[in-house]
């Protein structure tokens, strides 16, 4: 059986990196100045989070922040910060009192990862930092995999353009087309994407009908 000293050796030991990060996250507590938001923020203060509080909602965060906690009260559904939006938006987690539709509606459009009810109380707070934290990375991971993808399907698709202008006019087969584009890119020191979109450019310039006098 090991004992208690053992196991909590073993316990620190397999910490995993989501507790480590949370002496580092800098967080903003945007609720009314009562029971709940002095609760919320004492709780982030002992796990060792550095705190501001904020009220009423402020349009603009100050730089860094990496979590907001925000009151999503009846009163203010309507307000829609536009820090909560955006590749560079913090990680979003909403207290709630009521659960109706509006509230329900206000918490997805500000992109809530997670949701606390009111009254806050400790149990269940590290869990919810921890998981929206996490849901948070993964999101923003996918959305640049996704930018990725987007650019380079673009990039294949202006590509193959250029390569059916190039057969067009000068008459070559689709190997050669792509020759023509990557020795262009090479003597240039820029992309074939790039050589792509100025064949088409060109292409589109020239092919305008003559203006009427």
């Amino acid at each position: 059986m090991i004992e208690g000293p053992t196991l909590r050796r073993s316990t620190l030991r397999m910490t995993p990196p989501q507790l480590k990060e949370l002496r580092l996250l800098r967080i903003a507590v945007i609720h009314p100045d009562d029971g709940d938001g002095r609760q919320l923020t004492q709780q982030l203060q002992r796990i060792g989070c550095q705190v501001q509080a904020f009220w009423p909602p402020v349009q603009t965060l100050p730089e860094g922040i990496d979590v907001a906690f925000i009151a999503v009260q009846p009163d203010s559904t309507h307000l829609r910060p536009e820090w909560t939006q955006g590749d560079e938006a913090p990680t979003i987690i909403a207290i709630v009192t009521y659960e109706n539709p509006t509230i329900i509606e206000a918490v997805l459009e500000i992109g809530a990862k997670a949701v606390l009810p009111s009254p806050v109380r400790s149990f269940g707070l590290l869990s919810a930092l921890v998981l929206a934290r996490q849901a948070h990375k993964e999101n923003r991971a996918l959305a640049r995999q996704l930018r990725k993808v987007e650019a380079k399907l673009l990039g294949a698709r202006r590509i193959a353009e250029a390569k059916t202008i190039l057969m067009k006019t000068h008459d070559v087969s689709e190997a050669q087309a792509y020759d023509m584009i990557r020795d262009q890119a090479m003597s240039r020191r820029t992309t074939t994407e790039e050589i792509s979109v100025a064949i088409v450019n060109a292409n589109a310039l020239l092919s305008l009908a003559p203006l009427k006098r």
